[in-house]
């Protein structure tokens, strides 16, 4: 069986823990590899090897830095084909969509090839007599990704890419459920010239997670994933005094004012809800429309879209998507689904039990959609994370506006109105941190920035964009002066600009 093993200083680092972990093909239901997973000794292998790294790195001047990013671009848009298959045989996506992941993850790749740019200080001439005043953004030093399944090109890129081409030095610890394509991406690194120890990957669970926050030599840590869990490594984080940027669930709305193009919408709803068999952070398994005649329409022309819908191997060009990425998981939104009916909901389209021909191990959810779902059901509260579409009938504009606003999630939220003063105003009241007109996934261009509200993200930078290159760098301010002749007295006195 393939045994995937951690990545450090530009060559495979055989797992010593004893531990390992089983990889799946979704597809089929079979274990495919095994993954080791790494103990607080090969974390710390990890960063030691950062750390060796790290000086001659961020030496290496700004423009240098951009053509390993240039050179990894071309490489990455050269092995295309191959991450694709990699990424869907391990996560379940269609090729489409791993494709459109990769894709994603080079835009970011792309703005980091601009940072020399990114990185200029400021300068103030004459800021006082003979005084000059500039600052510079300096690498923090060894700093972490921990990256979660569902993305495990798009994200990781999100986070080296700026992290590296900024001066500093990552250890990646990718989600165990589909490792391969981040060790290929760390592979085609070194390929682009960057120097050894520059980017490493480890492998683990809880406890790699746990040598992360503790590990003294780590400046930063991203995260990616469940919300729970990145309060849990935000809060403990920062008590080990690191810089923490931790992105967490979400429960997307999409808004459906009366005077909204239904065809339309119905088409984006359909891709937003079941696209990568809803495992999107930034997919949309809410739908609100307003008024009843909006409402009885939308679900009139969803049923059918949804009933076309092609659930497939990931390699089925045909398919619109695939199977979840674990057993676990597919029990997991198969027990929402019932809690869903249970708690009243009215179940329209039921996803449970879907079985692929040839494939009925693969771990497989068909379709759903629930109407009349209502703020206290258990089913609203909490992310799904599946094929899930949830109607919830709003009477007006504000009910509807209230509904993203007061959610403990505040991801992502999207309007669909050819009204320009309402979409307006919604997008300045709703209290979420990204926002859509007439855009279903509102996932900002790369030199924007990534990031939610409330429970969806812990800390105060975002990811990519210019708060990524805040995130990764310090500022160092020099008050400079260049005194002509012999130096005069010396000052006990703090120096003013009069």
């Amino acid at each position: 069986m393939r045994a995937i093993e951690h990545y450090v200083s530009g060559k495979a680092l055989i797992g010593a823990s004893g531990r390992h972990g089983d990889v799946y093909n979704p597809n089929t239901g079979a274990v495919q590899a095994q993954v080791a997973l790494a103990n607080a000794r090969e974390i710390d292998a990890a960063v030691q090897s950062a750390a060796k790294a790290f000086p001659g790195w961020a030496a290496t001047n700004p423009q240098r830095r951009a053509r390993v990013m240039f050179a990894f671009k071309q490489l990455v848009e050269k092995n295309m084909d191959e991450l694709a298959h990699l990424l869907s045989s391990e996560h379940g996506k269609v090729i489409a969509d791993s494709k459109g992941d990769i894709q994603r993850g080079l835009e970011v790749i792309e703005f980091a090839c601009g940072i020399p740019h990114a990185l200029k200080g400021e300068y103030t001439e004459g800021a006082g007599p003979g005084i000059d005043v500039y600052s510079m953004r300096q690498p923090l030093g060894v700093v972490a990704g921990i990256t979660p399944f569902n993305f495990p090109a798009m994200i990781p890129m999100w986070m080296f890419g700026v992290a590296i081409a900024t001066g500093n030095t990552f250890v990646l610890k990718p989600s165990e459920k589909d490792p391969s394509v981040p060790v290929r991406l760390a592979e085609l690194m070194m390929e682009a010239g960057a120097p050894e120890g520059v980017l490493n990957v480890a492998h683990g669970d809880k406890e790699a997670v746990d040598a992360i926050i503790a590990h003294p030599e780590i400046k930063a840590i991203s995260f990616v994933g469940s919300s729970d869990i990145a309060h849990y490594i935000y809060s403990h984080g920062t008590a080990n005094g690191k810089r923490v940027q931790a992105m967490g669930g979400a429960k997307n709305h999409g808004i459906v004012l009366p005077d909204a193009d239904l065809d339309q919408v119905v088409k984006d709803l359909v891709g937003a809800a079941y696209g990568s068999a809803g495992e999107r952070c930034m997919a949309l398994p809410v739908v609100v429309p307003v008024g009843k005649k909006t409402a009885d329409d939308l679900r009139e022309r969803l049923i059918p879209e949804i009933e076309k819908l092609k659930v497939g191997i990931s390699t089925d060009a045909d398919a619109q998507y695939g199977p979840v990425v674990s057993l676990a998981h597919k029990r997991k939104v198969e027990d929402y689904i019932g809690l869903g009916a249970k708690e009243g909901a009215e179940l329209v389209r039921d996803g449970r039990g879907f079985k692929l021909q040839g494939y009925e191990e693969g771990f497989f959810v068909g379709p759903t959609l629930f109407d009349k779902v209502s703020t206290e059901m258990r089913t609203y509260k909490e992310e799904i994370f599946g094929p899930v579409l949830q109607i919830m009938r709003a009477e007006n504009f504000e009910e509807a506006l209230a509904l993203p606003s007061q959610h403990q999630y505040g991801n992502g939220v999207a309007i669909f109105t050819r009204n320009g003063r309402a979409a307006r105003e919604f997008a300045q009241r709703v209290n979420v941190g990204m926002v859509g007109i007439n855009v279903p996934i509102p996932v900002p261009v790369a030199y924007h920035t990534f990031g939610g509200w409330k429970r969806s993200a812990f800390g105060d930078t975002n990811q990519h964009g210019m708060e990524g290159v805040k995130f990764y760098t310090k500022v160092k301010t020099v008050t400079a002066r260049w005194p002509e002749g012999d130096v005069g007295d010396q000052s006990f006195v703090i120096p003013t600009m009069r």
